[in-house]
């Protein structure tokens, strides 16, 4: 998969995606993550990327003007058709089905918005979908552009060190609850055991275990979760 980030401050980048997972996907090549700085593409002698609104408002937006081309300059260098994606607080909300869906793609071009966004006509232009890391709102597109590609990447066959890692995590299509408690050495710790049962070898007790605690957990913390799970259940019948 090939990963194009377009953003107005690659430097934010550099520590996210050069390091730990992420680092050692790019370096065996499971994903290609490249960053495309918006202000090459600026307008005018001091390389504008932004403006004021028309109608007036407070803040500035992206040019259109900047970020259209910038995006199709990422599409011109990869074969395979992209799909477009802008952070902003108005877009759908992503989450591990998400992840899971875009973790399909050969090519995402995601657009780190900043300001108040951009001009619409860059989104229809390029067939970008909104797309938020929740109800609140930062200072720029860039942390939830890290946010999102962590997600998708970690998902890439190889990039995690277990074959079916991710299918167990918490939010995931397979395990759809949370994922409840876990432990390692030393088995006991100021007073706390480790759980008998998940010393005792019985893979099928440690299985039931770990269901029953993934599905306390996800009653106690996520009770929501529980009642999407009954809507969808009850949609079959």
């Amino acid at each position: 998969m090939v990963i194009h980030v377009v953003t107005l401050f690659p430097e934010m980048f550099s520590g996210v995606f050069g390091a730990s997972m992420l680092k050692r996907a790019r370096q065996s090549g499971r994903v290609d993550i490249r960053l495309v700085p918006l202000r090459p593409f600026g307008v005018g002698p001091h390389r504008q990327t932004d403006d004021y609104p028309f109608g007036g408002g407070v803040g500035m937006l992206l040019r259109a003007d900047v970020v259209v081309p910038a995006v199709e300059w990422a599409m011109t260098h990869v074969k395979a058709p992209a799909r477009v994606l802008v952070t902003s607080p108005q877009g759908r909300r992503f989450d591990q089905r998400m992840a899971e869906e875009l973790a399909h793609e050969q090519h995402l071009v995601v657009i780190a918005g900043h300001y108040e966004g951009l001009d619409e006509r860059a989104r229809l232009l390029l067939g970008a979908e909104e797309v938020s890391i929740g109800d609140f709102v930062l200072t720029g597109g860039e942390l939830p552009a890290m946010v999102m590609v962590d997600a998708v990447a970690r998902l890439l066959p190889g990039v995690l060190g277990a074959a079916d890692g991710a299918r167990s995590d918490s939010f995931s299509r397979d395990q759809g609850w949370l994922e409840g408690p876990q432990y390692t050495r030393p088995e006991q710790y100021r007073g706390l055991a480790v759980p008998e049962v998940l010393l005792s070898g019985n893979h099928q007790a440690i299985r039931e275990y770990q269901e029953e605690m993934a599905r306390r957990w996800t009653q106690e913390r996520r009770p929501d979760l529980l009642a999407n799970e009954r809507r969808d259940t009850d949609g079959l019948h």
